[in-house]
Parts: C-alpha cells; sequence; structure tokens
C-alpha cells in the first residue's frame, strides 16, 4: 500500500529564521507534534516538540523566569531543527516506512515531491492506526 493513503497532507511549517517563540505558538495552539522547516518552499529540517522542549528553558511559564531564560525564544529555527531528514516519494511502500522508524530514530518521516517540497507527513502513530484497521477487517 502507497503511503500516501496514510499520510497527513496538512503540514504545518515554519521558516529557517522564524523565532522559537513563533514555533512554541504554534505547538502551543495544535493537535500535532512535528512541525517541517522550509527554505524556498523545500524541506530542509524537521522540528518535534520535544526539540523545542529541550531548547527551551523549564522556568519558561513561570512568575521567575529571568531575562536570560525569555531569551531563548529569540532562537531561530534553524538552530533546533534536525537537518536533512529522512524522507520518502509518496509512491512509497508502507513496509519502506516501517523499515525507516525501524532503523532509525525518528517519529515522522516527511514526504517529499522529487523536488523535495513537501506533500505530506507520516508518523508511526499513522502507521500503528493502519495495522490497527487490518487487523479489525481480518
Amino acid at each position: 500500500m502507497s503511503i500516501a493513503k496514510i499520510m497527513s497532507g496538512k503540514v504545518v511549517s515554519v521558516e529557517m529564521d522564524d523565532s522559537l517563540a513563533e514555533v512554541k505558538r504554534i505547538f502551543d495552539n495544535a493537535e500535532f507534534h512535528h512541525l517541517v522547516v522550509l527554505s524556498d518552499y523545500k524541506l530542509v529540517g524537521v522540528i518535534s516538540d520535544r526539540d523545542l522542549l529541550k531548547a527551551l528553558s523549564p522556568n519558561l511559564d513561570s512568575a521567575g523566569v529571568t531575562a536570560r531564560e525569555l531569551a531563548c525564544l529569540n532562537k531561530k529555527a534553524h538552530q533546533i531543527m534536525s537537518r536533512n531528514p529522512i524522507t520518502l516519494l509518496p509512491t512509497a511502500t508502507i513496509k519502506q516506512a516501517v523499515r525507516i522508524f525501524n532503523q532509525h530514530k525518528i517519529s515522522c518521516i516527511p514526504i517529499v515531491d522529487p523536488d523535495n517540497k513537501v506533500q505530506g507527513i507520516v508518523t508511526w502513530r499513522d502507521v500503528m492506526r493502519k495495522l490497527e484497521e487490518a487487523y479489525q477487517k481480518t
């Protein structure tokens, strides 16, 4: 089965020079865990909510937050993104995605066209949902 059948086609992106304040705002208002980073409409990186959490001070939302801790919000997306992410074409199979998830410590795979423009994103949860559907049919 083609990966395009299970990928999420609605992908939220940021630019390389967007601030971590913007990235945080997106994650705070979203129900997803990954953003793609684009440059000239092409994929250059991925940021997970965990990447953001590691980059921010744990005191950020507290009354005792310092100016230095607030300054981390001025960092740029390119400073915390995972560069050169592993990708698949929309014609790839779910089996190929499973192999990649098992071989690499990643939780999402951007789906790109031959020009490296993002078409969607697949997470290991998407694969698990599809597997559950298949088992319910048997």
